[in-house]
This record gives structure tokens, C-alpha cells and sequence, in this order.
């Protein structure tokens, strides 16, 4: 039998309570097994660069934490994906970004993908990572909801139906062959807008980042992948001043 892999989610906010893995026991088995860690400084909630600057700190030294702890493999719990380069660097177990794994797998999935999100100060955000993970001709439009990410759990009806509403419109408007949730805060909500879809008449998958990320995070943990280090080389160690990450 397989050895159980240990994938660590790390959520890059100080808010308690934005991620419960019960969200995503489905997905275990035998022979895989979640944990999670949430940073200790840093935002309340990611909905801008500022935002995310500040919670890279944070992320880095939670991921060198999973790593001496022993885990398989790490997801950066946002869409934003904070500190995904530097965490490769930092590490050498894999590390995943939901918003790089779910852009590349809807470029696989189909022609041109939309990606729906909560804010509009986040449109440029998810733009400029389109450009970076090399798939900005593919985006065919960042579709906005205008509901703050901690407003979400208490919103989830209202939520959910402005989703499919611009979901359905990036497709008949922007000509997206598939539709990616463009915020981890939306995770269970991807079957109701491919309902919405079916019904008016559009078969196209419509991506939850987080249950796809561990899914591949999984596979690729699995066969023995890892990110480059010739890409992402481990920095030298040097004095770091108001920062205790040990000898990385």
C-alpha cells in the first residue's frame, strides 16, 4: 500500500475560521491526508497587492514550518497565490498556487477561460498573474461579483447566484469555454453554477482552484515531482533582519 501523503494547506490570512478541512474530506483516502496552518501576521483578507505584500512574510515561514514537518506537498491557500516563488525557493518540497494550477488546467479544458472573483481591485491582480503563468491569451475576462471575501459565508445564496450570473455572461459575452472560481473563499460552490450553465444550454467545466490544486498537488507529489531548482534555487543564508526563519 501507498504511503499516506500530508499536503498542507496554508491559508495567508489571520482570519480564524476561512478554511475548515471538513470543506474538503471528500477528497481523502487511504493514502492522502490534509492539514492545515494559517498565518500569524499579515491581512484579515486578500482583495489587493497590499494585501497580498503583507501576507508573504507569513506564508514563508509557515511553509518552512510544513516542510520540517514533514509534508508532501504545499498549497497557498488564495487565488492571488502570495509568495508561490519565494516559497519554491525556500523549499524544496512542491508548492502550489491555486490560481497558476487552475489557469493551466482550464487552458487545457477548453479554448478561452473567465475567471470569476469578488472585487474589482482584484481584476488586476488575477490579470497580471494571467501574464505570468503565460496563459493571458487564453483569459478571455476576470468577471466580478462585488462581494468582499469576508462577507462571503454570510452572503453564500447571494454569492452564488451573482457567480453564475457573470458566469453566464463571460460565456455569452466573452466567449469563455470554461469558467475558473477566482477566489479560494468560493470552494463547494462550483457545482450550482455548472447547474445554472447546463440549464442554459453550456456544457463547460467550471474549475474549483482548491480541489483541483490538491489534486494535482497530490499527483504530482506522488510520482516524485518537484519544482526546479534551477528555476527556484534555495538563497543564500544571510543575516534577516526582524525575520527568524532559522538555517533554511
Amino acid at each position: 500500500m501507498a504511503r499516506k501523503l500530508d499536503i498542507r494547506l496554508i491559508t495567508p490570512v489571520t482570519t480564524r475560521g476561512l478554511r475548515d478541512l471538513a470543506e474538503i474530506a471528500h477528497l481523502e483516502s487511504a493514502d492522502l491526508g490534509f492539514s492545515h496552518s494559517l498565518i500569524d501576521i499579515g491581512p484579515p483578507s486578500i482583495e489587493s497587492e497590499f494585501d497580498e505584500a503583507l501576507s508573504v512574510p507569513g506564508t514563508l515561514a509557515k511553509a518552512l514550518a510544513a516542510e520540517r514537518d514533514g509534508v508532501d506537498a504545499i498549497i497557498i491557500d488564495c487565488m492571488g497565490d502570495p509568495g508561490l516563488k519565494p516559497a519554491r525557493e525556500l523549499v524544496k518540497v512542491p508548492v502550489f498556487g491555486p490560481s497558476e494550477t487552475s489557469m493551466h488546467v482550464a487552458a487545457m479544458l477548453g479554448h478561452r477561460f473567465s475567471v470569476v472573483t469578488v472585487l474589482e481591485s482584484v481584476r488586476p491582480l488575477l490579470g497580471n498573474l494571467a501574464k505570468v503563468y503565460g496563459v493571458a491569451e487564453k483569459l478571455a475576462s476576470v468577471e466580478v461579483v462585488d462581494i468582499p471575501v469576508l462577507e462571503l459565508a454570510a452572503r453564500l445564496e447571494e454569492v452564488q447566484e451573482a457567480l453564475a450570473d457573470r458566469a453566464l455572461h463571460a460565456v455569452r459575452h466573452q466567449h469563455a469555454d470554461a469558467i475558473i472560481l477566482g477566489c479560494t473563499g468560493f470552494l463547494g460552490c462550483a457545482g450550482r453554477i455548472t447547474d445554472r450553465l447546463l440549464a442554459a444550454g453550456y456544457d463547460i467545466p467550471v474549475i474549483d482552484p482548491i480541489p483541483t490544486t490538491v489534486m494535482v498537488a497530490a499527483g504530482l507529489a506522488r510520482v516524485g515531482l518537484r519544482h526546479s531548482k534551477k528555476t527556484y534555487a534555495t538563497p543564500a543564508v544571510k543575516p534577516l533582519v526582524g525575520f527568524d526563519l532559522g538555517r533554511y
